[in-house]
């Protein structure tokens, strides 16, 4: 199991960031122009049990990826699995801490890939770029439209 963290601090209130999430558009909007990425399902905002369904393209290949919302207490966190996808296991937590009327948002996953420890070991390092850059760009953007709705 491969372990990310990436936390910052966005300059709006908990519940500003909170709003933001639950945004029937949240996915298209966090998605960074480089990843190849389609939209195919969502539902149930961020409560237990809501849905989303994405297509995401490998070069030209498209796989299919099922994540469910497990966990939920509002204005504090949810978490996401992957039921279908490219991972072995997926895991993600938002977790969401008032901190001085601003909030500090962190993305904790935990993630295993295909063919076990050997696989992890060596692919986990570009996964965690990938991530890396990823979570910069959906914070960034969190933080901007947090800020003007705010």
């Amino acid at each position: 199991m491969v372990k990310f963290k990436y936390s910052s601090l966005i300059d709006a209130p908990v519940e500003v960031v909170w709003n933001f999430h639950e945004r029937p558009d949240i996915l298209n909007l966090l998605t960074p122009p480089w990843q190849h990425i389609q939209v195919i399902h969502r539902a149930g905002g961020l409560e237990v049990g809501a849905l989303s369904e994405v297509r995401i393209f490998v070069g030209l290949i498209p796989l299919k990826w099922l994540a469910v919302h497990t966990e939920y207490d509002k204005y504090h966190f949810f978490t996401d699995e992957q039921r279908e996808g490219i991972f072995e296991y997926w895991r993600h937590r938002h977790q969401f801490t008032a901190e001085d009327h601003k909030t500090l948002l962190t993305d904790d996953i935990d993630f295993s890939l295909p063919g076990g420890f050997l696989s992890d070991f060596f692919a986990s390092w570009s996964v965690m770029m990938q991530l890396d850059q990823i979570f910069r760009y959906r914070h960034k953007v969190t933080q901007r439209e947090c800020r003007i709705h705010h």
